[in-house]
């Protein structure tokens, strides 16, 4: 089977990515293990996150991180045994995370953001995915005033440097929005601009269809047999082998089994997460995404019920389950919101893929001629899909990308 283009990794990612190069004229074939989707961008909180434009940092803190290392919170949980193994990347991760580097690293990360909203408006439009998506923001509710106050203050300033908008919203006008929710609560935040999915698995089909729709196709194959040949790059797939000249690496987690075997060893770190569906209790209703942010847990009312999802865990990445945060957070969550039964046989478990520095790698392979990388989005891999697989593709093609990518070049790290 030839190609012009095979993409490894049919998450988000690969295949808005794979959408654009066939749009470009480019055949090409998308390639992974199981069905598109069924990874990381299954289980996400569903948010296209217009308003995340500065990256998740690694607290600064020291009060903080003597909280974190008592290994008793919602929002982040570590395993013991893997601390020697991820503390080489932990230990950039907070070098990166502070207050000047992150003020950069904001910067150069912000257009991406800026972007995540119209570029995804573009493939919804062309799937015809519009009923997946809502267009009502999504919501952070706080315990005290000082946490709230906090927090508008971050906002105002997003708002004026970014152009944001959001909704204060004191004790009664969170009560008017989300009746079914406790009193606990001291106020909350709505930020306007972002954009929901009800069933990120839905969405991410629904691309794949417009994909096939525009001349590509989908195989079953192992990433892992990828090899150089004279005129580009062979894979093994369940249809038989598959050469092209370019090939995409857009495995998120998993993009060290191509990486490293080709002599490119990048420090990324892995926050794995976790989430459960449930259903409500009492005729309960949950009007809109809501995340707890003193706890660090999130609900939202999705089509298979209310999903909670989790914050980070920092573990190896294959290491079996571990949903303790999951359960901490349910216990909360009840507290505050007549939950009723869960509706998964068991907690579903992802990986985030993490550089050091908070940006995706996206380029060209220094030392490889037809090698272009796609990985390393963390916590915004479903925001950043259409725009990652836009701007890749303007670059393998020959035209200017529609922001510069200079930044999330792979060569700023030494692999």
């Amino acid at each position: 089977m030839a190609t012009d283009v095979i993409v490894l990794g049919a998450g988000i990612i690969g295949v808005s990515t794979a959408i654009h190069l066939a749009r470009r004229g480019k055949s090409v074939v998308l390639v992974d293990r199981r069905n598109p989707g069924e990874e990381t961008s299954y289980g996400n909180a569903g948010l296209i996150q217009r308003e995340g434009v500065a990256p998740y940092g690694f607290p600064q803190d020291f009060g903080m991180l003597l909280s974190y290392a008592l290994n008793n919170r919602v929002d982040a949980f570590y395993h013991a045994r893997a601390i020697p193994r991820v503390a080489p990347f932990l230990a950039q991760y907070w070098w990166h995370s502070n207050a000047a580097r992150h003020k950069l690293i904001t910067k150069a990360y912000a257009p991406m953001i800026e972007h995540s909203i119209s570029e995804h408006a573009d493939l919804i439009e062309a799937a015809n995915a519009g009923h997946l998506i809502r267009k009502d923001g999504w919501t952070e509710v706080f315990r005290t005033p000082a946490a709230l106050e906090s927090e508008l203050t971050a906002a105002r300033l997003k708002q004026a440097e970014y152009g944001l908008t959001f909704d204060e919203l004191d004790r009664r006008e969170l009560a008017n929005r989300e009746p079914h929710l406790s009193g606990d609560f001291a106020g909350g935040l709505t930020w306007r601009d972002p954009w929901s999915v009800v069933d990120p698995l839905a969405l991410t089909q629904a691309y794949v269809a417009l994909f096939e729709k525009l001349g590509g196709r989908f195989v079953h194959g192992d990433a892992a047999t990828l090899t150089p040949v004279a005129n580009g790059w062979r894979v093994s797939t369940k249809d038989g082998p598959v050469q092209g000249a370019d090939v995409v690496v857009a495995l998120g987690p998993w993009s060290d089994t191509v990486t490293q075997p080709l002599g490119y060893r990048y420090l990324v770190g892995v926050k794995r997460g976790y989430h459960m569906h449930y259903g409500a209790r009492d005729g309960a209703k949950l009007n809109g995404w809501l995340m707890d942010a003193e706890r660090g847990y999130l609900l939202a009312p999705m089509n298979q019920g209310i999903r909670l999802t989790t914050g980070a865990e920092f573990a190896l990445r294959d290491a079996p389950k571990t949903p303790i945060q999951l359960a901490r957070a349910e216990a909360i969550a009840r507290q505050v919101f007549p939950l009723g039964e869960r509706l998964d046989k068991e907690p579903w478990m992802g990986a985030r893929p993490c550089t050091p520095d908070m940006m995706p790698v996206i380029g060209k392979a220094p030392r490889h001629r037809g090698l272009w990388f796609a990985f390393g989005h963390a916590h915004h891999g479903l925001t950043l899909g259409p725009v990652t697989g836009r701007v890749l593709a303007e670059t393998m093609t020959g035209e200017k990308p529609v922001i510069d990518i200079s930044a999330y070049r792979p060569e700023r790290f030494r692999a």
